[in-house]
């Protein structure tokens, strides 16, 4: 294995006894690809005999969602430097990374089988009371930390260097800024929601002016270092424990950017679980509690996000009256308008979310859909007066109300945009 190529589960295992001093010298490996992701290939490796058990991953030339996405292999090794400079910033949220190759491209990790992927246990209408304290500790560590107020300037500018992404950063720049927000071809709309998109998103041009300023914040705001890609799939999660995995897509930006991409996953699972908990008081009940979680992650952001500045900020201009209260209320309207973003381009766009696609009542999706994209829109034209989590939640439920009271104005029900069990 001196020259790349793809591995299959056979080359994995062979890999993993010759190249890796992970498992004892004979050790009766057994292989299984396990990724389902749009870019990497991902297998588990467990010895069959000790139960010990690790996480491989592979970057390939081009992405598995598409032979049309060149991407460099170098995220590999992006993946590993941050995963490793993240667990010294935010120790305990993200997998340990024991080795990673530049040859094979690819990275050895712990196996979090222990864990379940966010995204899932959200459409299994589970809670997790511990989810806003650990997400947010690990958004303020790691994107102040990594901030000008915080390090000194000449390290920061080589961090900047060190994780320069631009293969990666334009497919954000193409998926989540541009092709959402006008008729392109490689949009994947939902029948139902077609109509809505064209009048609503594509026809309005003061959207696509401020998707524009947004794009260019996105390519040229060197804020903090990024995670890129932090949505619920990217979250393992148990009961007492949260891991962050699949940083790939780690840049210097914005800081709001990763905080939005949360948020807005978050709403997913609450018009999933509004369009398929058929009992009530349980359906209002998991609602609260994701509304809960909505407004927490906002609220003990900005509450950790001040208290980490006073003890941690070593800039002197960082220290004027005002000065902190401005930095953090334009990371608030950069979460509002990545918030906006996600929803839009999850909707429109060629990568979908479960959590919208899984509706199977034709009629709930495509409501669904649109609730998120009025949402969605609102969080970017409205980002400079969205602070809070309450404001946060105002948004959601004001869009959610306009359909209710659009159905209530239809005699004819088999026209009706409510939200109905599927």
């Amino acid at each position: 294995m001196t020259a790349y190529f793809t591995m299959n589960e056979e080359d994995v295992v062979e890999y993993a006894q010759s190249k890796l001093d992970i498992f004892p010298e004979g050790a009766d490996l057994e292989c299984r690809e396990i990724g389902d992701g749009n870019l990497n290939y991902v297998f588990k490796v467990v010895d069959r005999h000790r139960g010990q058990s690790i996480i491989i991953k592979q970057a390939g030339p081009v992405a598995r969602i598409s032979d049309a996405f060149k991407v460099s292999p170098d995220r590999n090794r992006i993946e590993s430097e941050i995963l490793t400079l993240q667990g010294e910033l935010a120790p305990g949220f993200v997998p340990k990374v024991y080795a990673y190759d530049p040859v094979m491209n690819c990275c050895v990790m712990d196996d979090l089988s222990d864990h379940e992927i966010m995204r899932s246990a959200l459409l299994q209408h589970k809670k997790f009371p511990l989810f806003t304290d650990h997400i947010t500790t690990f958004l303020v560590r790691t994107l102040l930390l990594t901030s000008d107020v915080v390090l000194d300037h000449k390290e920061k500018k080589g961090l900047v260097q060190q994780f320069t992404n631009p293969e990666l950063c334009e497919i954000t720049e193409d998926l989540v800024y541009t092709e959402p927000f006008y008729d392109c071809e490689q949009n994947d709309v939902f029948e139902g929601t077609k109509s809505f998109v064209r009048e609503v998103i594509w026809n309005d041009e003061a959207l696509r002016l401020e998707t524009a300023k947004l794009k260019f914040d996105f390519m040229t705001k060197a804020q903090s270092l990024l995670h890129g890609d932090l949505h619920t799939g990217s979250i393992f999660i148990k009961e007492d424990s949260t891991k962050i995995i699949d940083p790939e897509f780690a840049f210097y930006g914005p800081a709001g950017y990763d905080i939005g991409n949360v948020v807005a996953n978050l709403i997913f699972a609450y018009m999933n679980a509004s369009c398929t908990i058929e009992e009530t008081e349980v359906r209002e009940d998991y609602l609260r509690y994701l509304e809960e979680t909505i407004a927490g992650v906002i609220q003990l952001f900005s509450e950790k996000f001040l208290q980490t500045w006073d003890e941690k900020v070593t800039e002197q201009t960082a220290s004027f009256p005002g000065f902190k209260q401005w930095y953090l209320d334009s990371i608030l309207e950069d979460t509002a308008a990545v918030a906006g973003l996600e929803l839009c381009r999850r909707v429109i766009g060629i990568a979908h979310v479960k959590d919208l696609t899984s509706i199977s009542n034709t009629e709930a999706r495509a409501t669904a859909e649109k609730i998120c994209l009025t949402a969605g829109k609102t969080f970017i034209l409205e980002r400079a007066d969205i602070r809070t989590g309450d404001d946060f939640i105002h948004v959601l439920k004001r869009s959610v109300d306009l359909f209710e009271e659009g159905a209530k104005s239809h005699d004819n029900t088999s026209s009706s945009h409510s939200i109905s069990p599927a």
